[in-house]
């Protein structure tokens, strides 16, 4: 029987709990001494619970970097800078630097995602067409979709409405939080340009779109027979696998400048300053970093952080060509604002945004909102 115990807290779908369960043997059978145990919660709570709530209850936490900021305020992680030996130590993209705040590396890279594009290969097929590789092509493809009866698809929901709009502003060149000429964080121009693009969408698109997250956009486009193309959505490369009835298949992301600008996602894994047995997490976290842990967890519907994942052959194959067809953009993705007190920001902005796209703000006064509810996050 195990000495120590580490009770770990991560998200609730196969991509997330299977591969750290399946890989628990093999760390077990190095460090005989120490076990872990994994609860999950579900995908709002990972978006929204502060993790310094869960590390008064947890050792081990999988997380989103935008906690970054609060974490590093108000330590309730431990820093990890010791088990990362360069800025350039193999994880894919931006991954690493994500989790990076005030000097310190607050969680280790285990899942690594962005908003690329998703498609049902067999309704393309149908309708004759290639998956588009630009903003113009996704609208041309919608017209084409239309006319049999078919239609595009994304998730709008809350946040992934802001993640969107965070991805056309980068893909743009104008990132958001970039201070323009006028001091504003968007500007109206840009703001007037990205919405424009998200309602051109939504015109090809059910209503449907702005009830759903991710975890919902794959579901639905892999149980209805209408959703022929998504452009932007945080790729479950699970969805691919052979025993899904319906794999979807998954392209870089079809921005007005292409590939570039996707705002990254993943996770990572973060110890808690009230952990009491800090070594063996240490040990843990170490294992997870390994290459080849990272290539296990492809085997059980993992999406690894590590590039040695990104270009394994088999790997890819497994998922589809899901890695290869979607490497171009991850490495060329974008880091969304992580200070302390953007995480309230993000939830009101994802909201205004929906609303404004469901006609119930204008488009000035969310600009307005954006820009006001920005500056105060700093405060």
């Amino acid at each position: 029987m195990a000495n120590i115990v580490l009770r770990g807290m991560t998200w609730d779908h196969r991509r997330a709990v299977d591969p750290l369960v399946q890989t628990l043997p093999a760390f077990r059978a190095g460090h005989p001494g120490i076990d872990v145990h994994w609860t999950s919660r579900p995908l709002h709570g990972f978006e929204f619970t502060p993790v310094a709530d869960l590390a008064r209850m947890s050792d081990l936490i999988i997380l989103d970097h935008p906690f970054a900021g609060n974490i590093a305020a108000t330590g309730c992680l431990l820093p990890l800078d010791d088990l990362v030996t360069s800025p350039d130590s193999g994880f894919v993209g931006p991954s690493l630097p994500s989790y990076v705040h005030s000097g310190h590396l607050w969680a280790l890279p285990v899942d690594a995602a962005c908003q690329v594009a998703v498609s049902r290969p067999d309704l393309l097929a149908r309708l004759d067409a290639p998956a588009p590789v630009d903003w113009s092509g996704v609208l041309r493809l919608g017209g084409t979709a239309r006319r049999q009866g078919m239609s595009l698809a994304i998730p709008l929901r809350g946040v992934h409405s802001l993640m969107s709009l965070f991805t056309l502003c980068a893909n743009l060149g104008r990132p958001f939080g970039a201070a323009g000429p006028d001091g504003e964080p968007l500007d109206r121009s840009t703001c007037a340009e990205v919405l424009g693009l998200l309602r051109d969408l939504l015109a090809y698109a059910p209503a449907d779109c702005l009830d759903w997250n991710s975890i919902a956009l794959h579901d639905q486009m892999a149980l209805r027979d209408d959703l022929v193309f998504c452009p932007a959505v945080y790729g479950f490369f699970t969805y691919a696998e052979v025993d899904r009835g319906r794999p979807l298949r998954f392209h870089d992301l079809p921005g007005p400048n292409g590939a570039q600008g996707s705002t990254i996602g993943g996770t990572g894994l973060g110890i808690s300053a009230h952990c009491a047995a800090p070594e063996a997490a240490l040990a843990y976290a170490r294992y997870l970093a390994r290459p080849d842990t990272q290539c296990a967890f492809a085997s059980h519907h993992g999406q690894p952080a590590h590039s040695s994942a990104w270009r394994d052959s088999a790997i890819d194959q497994r998922f589809g060509g899901s890695f290869a067809a979607t490497r171009r953009t991850i490495e060329a993705a974008w880091v969304r604002p992580r200070h302390n007190g953007y995480l309230q920001f993000q939830a009101e902005a994802g909201r205004k945004i929906e609303a404004h796209l469901r006609n119930d703000l204008t488009e000035s006064a969310l600009h307005e909102a954006l820009c006001r509810d920005f500056a105060a996050s700093f405060t």
